[in-house]
Parts: structure tokens; C-alpha cells; sequence
């Protein structure tokens, strides 16, 4: 099955926690232009994402896909690491 052919979201971030078992605390970074000061701002958020086999550690980079509701907080799945650390 391909993934990429249904309308769900891909997100790339980096694996900031893996304290909890099979879910992983993803932060995900960007810059964005202010719009009235045109200052380059940084922005941040953290998703918690769901890893079956406990694979990735601090520090990878993976990609994460929206998912069904799989507890009351974990809405991502991890599909795959782009970069092990």
C-alpha cells in the first residue's frame, strides 16, 4: 500500500523524547515571517507519535503521518526514519 496516495498529513521531525513505551515525543521546527514586522520567527511544536517496535531514539529524524485516534493525546504514527543518530 502506498501511504502517500490517501489525503492524510506528513510531518519531518526530530525524536526529542522516548521515555514512554511505543510513543515518541516528536518536535517538529519552522520559520514563518512576521506580518506586519517582517522579522523571520521561529516556531515549534510537539507531537506525540505512536512506534510500535520502540525503534527510534533522541535525536533521529522521522517522518510522522496523521493517524486515527490511538489514545488521548497520540494522533501520529511514525512511517519511517530518515536519519539515525
Amino acid at each position: 500500500m502506498d501511504l502517500r496516495s490517501n489525503k492524510r498529513k506528513f510531518l519531518s521531525g526530530v525524536v526529542i523524547s522516548d521515555k514512554m513505551n511505543k510513543t515518541r515525543v516528536v518536535q517538529i521546527r519552522w520559520t514563518s515571517t512576521h506580518s506586519d514586522y517582517e522579522k523571520t520567527m521561529k516556531r515549534a511544536v510537539k507531537f506525540k507519535a505512536h512506534d510500535e517496535k520502540n525503534a527510534t531514539k533522541v535525536g533521529d529524524v522521522v517522518t510522522i503521518m496523521e493517524t486515527r485516534p490511538l489514545s488521548k493525546e497520540k494522533r501520529w504514527i511514525i512511517v519511517e526514519v530518515a536519519k539515525k543518530t
